[in-house]
């Protein structure tokens, strides 16, 4: 390995992130830093005390655990066998974001809950043994109306509005075919079918935008159907967000916020640990925060591989 500080790249490469990766290269080789890129845990093995990846799946073997840092940034390719890896190295070097945070913000139960033993507000939730219909059934007629939520998807992917008793008993026989073991459900929050999705890096806001449902769904997100608009955030929304991703020990997050027309406040609805950047297309609608984004990434990955060197008594 270099002598130069060297990190370890996964970014996704899809809707524009190809163009992200080279200028995130680019600035870091002027700080010094090299990179390696494309190092996707799903070529890497795991033996004798180092963890082996092949850049791309070709080329030279890497040992991860001798880098100064991983910068994981994939959302929709992340296996069984990758985030393992991830686990065990972050045991061993700095990783953004860190797989506490990481897994933390993957699970939504495990969001809310530490949203709100920091007094954020989130929709009201339950979480539920799957043999508990008799709860659910109660939270129905409380609630009204409700939204089942797989805790570890995302991109609006499986989840379930449940608008009275009969929507419900429809549901569980499913649910059940499934094998879960337990039920989350939340309470469905009265908004005007938008968001905010706000960008934060290294406890600093980098940006906020809109998302729109569609006439003919209730999800605001991209996968959903949803739209991206231009839109300003207040300061009580920056606030939110900041503490958002502090409470769940993360780096880099993009907190979904909502406003609550009944309590007349704001909500958070998600801490997403891989934000996607601008697409080219985005940015032509006038979403021009990429290299503000990617200058606090920098900023964060110089000061971590620093803290790391110090740490291992090198330069």
């Amino acid at each position: 390995m270099s002598n130069k500080r060297t990190i370890g790249m996964w970014l996704y490469q899809n809707g524009g992130g190809n163009a992200i990766q080279k200028k995130i290269i680019k600035k870091l080789k002027e700080r010094d830093i090299n990179t390696i890129p494309h190092l996707n845990l799903r070529n890497a093995i795991a033996r004798n005390g180092n963890i082996i990846c092949k850049s791309d799946g070709c080329g030279k073997n890497h040992k991860l655990n001798k880098l100064d840092l991983f910068f994981s940034y994939n959302a929709g390719e992340q296996t069984q066998y990758q985030v393992y890896l991830y686990e065990a190295l972050n045991r061993v070097i700095p990783t953004i974001n860190s797989y506490e945070a990481f897994a933390l913000t993957e699970d939504k139960f495990h969001t809310a809950f530490m949203l709100r033993q920091k007094s954020i507000a989130t929709p009201d939730y339950t979480l539920c043994h799957r043999d508990d219909g008799h709860q659910l059934k109660k939270i129905i007629k409380k609630w009204d109306k409700m939204v089942y939520k797989p805790t570890d998807s995302w991109g609006g992917v499986g989840l379930a509005k449940i608008e009275n008793e009969a929507s419900l008993d429809m549901l569980i026989p499913f649910l059940n075919h499934m094998d879960l073991r337990y039920f989350y459900v939340e309470k469905f929050i009265k908004y005007d079918n938008t968001d905010f999705r706000v960008d934060i890096v290294d406890g600093k806001f980098v940006a906020c935008y809109g998302r729109k449902a569609s006439a003919t769904d209730w999800r605001t997100n991209i996968t959903s159907g949803g739209s991206v608009f231009v839109r300003e955030a207040n300061d009580e929304i920056i606030d939110i967000s900041i503490k958002a991703c502090k409470a769940c020990g993360i780096d880099i997050g993009g907190v979904d916020i909502i406003y609550d027309q009944e309590k007349e406040e704001y909500v958070v609805l998600e801490v997403n640990g891989i934000p996607a950047f601008a697409t080219p297309e985005q940015e032509k609608m006038g979403l021009d925060f990429n290299n503000k984004k990617i200058d606090l990434i920098v900023d964060l990955i110089d000061r971590k591989t620093k803290k790391q060197r110090m740490k291992n008594g090198t330069k």
